[in-house]
């Protein structure tokens, strides 16, 4: 029987994606394709849900507690790490920033 694992987004997660949504849709003027890429994030996460750890992990110059992963929709990456059976979704970045300094 497969595992199976929560689901928790932190609150740092929540600000970089509703940020991005906005940006996308107020200042670009393209609200149908910030709420693709909502519903993309969405979707991707619900996917990787079902077997978080089956992937590589990001590898970053930093030692952490628990090991980020990252998946990548269009442009962005959405980073999380898996805690028992949580995995918990902290980050959501535009692909070009400095990954390193941007992950706690």
């Amino acid at each position: 029987m497969d595992k199976e694992y929560k689901l928790r987004y932190l609150p740092l997660f929540k600000d970089d994606l509703e940020q991005t949504i906005l940006y996308i849709a107020d200042v670009l003027k393209n609200p149908n394709s910030a709420e693709k890429l909502l519903d993309d994030v969405e979707n991707e996460i619900k996917k990787r849900l079902q077997y978080p750890l089956a992937f590589e992990p990001y590898h970053s110059m930093r030692q952490r507690k628990h090991e980020y992963y990252k998946i990548q929709v269009g442009n962005f990456f959405i980073f999380y790490v898996v805690i028992d059976d949580v995995m918990e979704v902290r980050r959501f970045v535009y692909s070009r920033r400095d990954l390193d300094n941007l992950l706690p």
